[in-house]
C-alpha cells in the first residue's frame, strides 16, 4: 500500500559517491523547476498501487486532499448497467492512478503527476436492491441509528454510491473527480461533494498523526500492523468469496464551532479531549501512544482524565476502527452569526459498524465534553468491495465483479 516512486527506485540502485553531489544539487534543480511553473517533480512518480487484495485509499497513508463524491443511480439502471459503470470506473481509475490517460480523455497533460492518487469505491444499501441482490446485502448495511444530538441535513445523507478521491495535488484530485463524474453521467448523478484537506505535502512525516482544526491529533489509536487491520478493518473469515477483503465505510459530517472553541484556555481544551495538545499524549502519560490510565487521580483525588472527556468516552478495548478524517473550512454561511463554517469529514473503516462504530458513537452522544462545540450534520454507510487485479485472475477485474456477475 505504500507509495511507489520509479525515480526513487532507479536512483537507489546507484548510491555512490557521485550520488551525494546529485543530492546536493537536487534542491536547486527543484527550485528552478518550481520557478518555471512546471510543478513539483516529487509528485510525478508518486504512485500508489491501484490493484491489490484491498482497495487503495484505506490503509494508504493519508494524502493532503480529499474529494468524497456521493452518487444516486439514474432511473432505469439495473444490474447490467451497474456492471458497465463499475467496469468503466475501475478501468479509468486504474489508468488515472498510474499516470496514464483513460480511454476517451482529451486531457493527457492533467495526469502527468499522479501525486499518490487513490480512488476508492463504495456501495450504499439500495445498490443491492437495484442489482436484485437484496438477500446478499450485509446486515450492517443500513442507516445508522438516530443519535439524540444529531442535526442531520438531508443534503449530506445516504447515497447509492460513493467515490473517495485522495491525492497530494488538488489539481489531480479535481481532474480525477471530473473525469469520473463525466464518464458515469449516463448511470449516476452527483448527490453531494465533500472536500477536505490535511497538512501540506511533506510537512508531516509518514506515521505522524494528522491534526484537526481544534489542534488535536486525530487517529492515535488507529491500527498500524497488518494483524490489526485483519482484526479491525478487513472482512474475511466465514464470508462469501465476493466479500473477502472488503470493508465498511462510515461517513459523518461534523461541524466544529471554532468561534466558541477559541474562547477556551489551553487547559480546558486538553481536559475536554483528555490529551495534550502538544503531542497528543494522554493526560496520564508523556508520549502520544502511551496507554491512558483512567484510574489515575490527582492530589485532590479527582480523575486525571475526566470521565466525560472525548478519550474516556471513545475508549473500549474491543471496539476499534480505522479513522481517516479530513478537515473542511468554508466561507461563513450568509446571515449566520457564526463566523466559522468549519469541521470534519469524518471517515472511518471497520468490519462491522454496528459492532464497532455505533457503540462508540452512542457513548459520545450520551456524554462527551466536545459535544458543546460539535454537531453531526451528515451520515452515510457503504460497503467497500475488495481490491482488484488487471487480468481478473487473482481477484475481481473491476469493483464488485464477483458480486455483480454471481448468478
Amino acid at each position: 500500500m505504500s507509495s511507489l516512486s520509479r525515480r526513487g527506485f532507479l536512483t537507489g540502485l546507484s548510491v555512490t559517491a557521485g550520488g551525494a553531489a546529485l543530492a546536493a544539487c537536487s534542491t536547486d534543480e527543484q527550485d528552478r523547476v518550481m520557478a518555471q511553473g512546471e510543478g513539483d517533480t516529487r509528485l510525478q512518480d508518486a504512485i500508489v498501487a491501484f490493484d491489490d487484495v484491498h482497495q487503495a485509499g484505506i490503509a494508504t497513508p493519508v494524502q493532503t486532499h480529499l474529494n468524497l463524491i456521493a452518487f444516486t443511480l439514474a432511473d432505469g439502471v439495473d444490474r447490467a448497467g451497474l456492471t458497465r459503470l463499475m467496469r468503466s470506473w475501475t478501468e479509468d481509475s486504474r489508468a488515472l492512478c498510474t499516470g496514464e490517460t483513460p480511454l476517451g480523455s482529451l486531457e493527457p497533460e492533467l495526469v502527468v503527476a499522479p501525486a499518490n492518487l487513490t480512488i476508492t469505491c463504495g456501495f450504499g444499501p439500495r445498490i443491492f436492491d437495484v442489482a436484485g441482490l437484496t438477500e446478499k446485502r450485509p446486515d450492517w448495511l443500513t442507516p445508522l441509528p438516530d443519535f439524540s444530538r444529531d442535526e442531520l441535513d438531508p443534503q449530506w445523507g445516504q447515497s447509492d454510491l460513493v467515490i473517495q478521491v485522495c491525492a497530494d495535488d488538488p489539481l489531480m484530485v479535481s481532474h480525477a473527480t471530473r473525469h469520473l463524474v463525466r464518464s458515469g453521467v449516463d448511470y449516476a448523478r452527483v448527490a453531494w461533494l465533500q472536500q477536505g484537506f490535511l497538512h501540506a505535502d511533506g510537512s508531516v512525516s509518514e506515521g505522524t498523526t494528522p491534526r484537526n482544526l481544534f489542534g488535536q491529533v486525530d487517529g492515535t489509536v488507529n491500527p498500524r500492523q497488518d494483524e490489526d487491520f485483519d482484526d479491525q478493518v478487513w472482512i474475511s473469515g466465514n464470508q462469501p468469496a465476493w466479500a473477502q477483503g472488503s470493508t465498511s465505510m462510515v461517513v459523518r459530517r461534523i461541524t466544529m464551532n471554532m468561534d466558541t472553541w477559541e474562547m477556551l484556555d489551553r487547559t480546558s481544551r486538553e481536559v475536554s479531549m483528555g490529551r495534550s495538545l502538544h503531542n497528543g499524549a494522554p493526560l496520564t502519560g508523556t508520549e502520544e501512544f502511551d496507554e491512558p490510565d483512567f484510574a489515575a487521580v490527582d492530589k485532590y483525588g479527582l480523575p486525571v482524565i475526566d470521565k466525560d472527556s472525548h478519550v474516556a468516552r471513545a475508549h473500549h478495548p474491543d471496539q476499534k476502527l480505522l479513522r481517516r478524517p479530513y478537515n473542511y473550512d468554508l466561507p461563513p454561511e450568509p446571515g449566520s452569526e457564526q463566523l466559522s463554517n468549519s469541521g470534519l469529514v469524518f471517515i472511518c473503516y471497520q468490519q462491522d459498524p454496528v459492532r464497532q462504530y455505533v457503540p462508540i458513537q452512542q457513548r459520545l452522544d450520551d456524554a462527551d465534553r466536545l459535544n458543546e462545540w460539535i454537531s453531526h450534520i451528515g451520515s452515510a454507510v457503504y460497503w467497500i468491495p475488495p481490491g482488484t487485479s488487471p487480468d481478473g485472475r487473482e481477484r475481481d477485474r473491476f469493483w464488485a465483479q464477483r458480486l455483480l456477475e454471481d448468478e
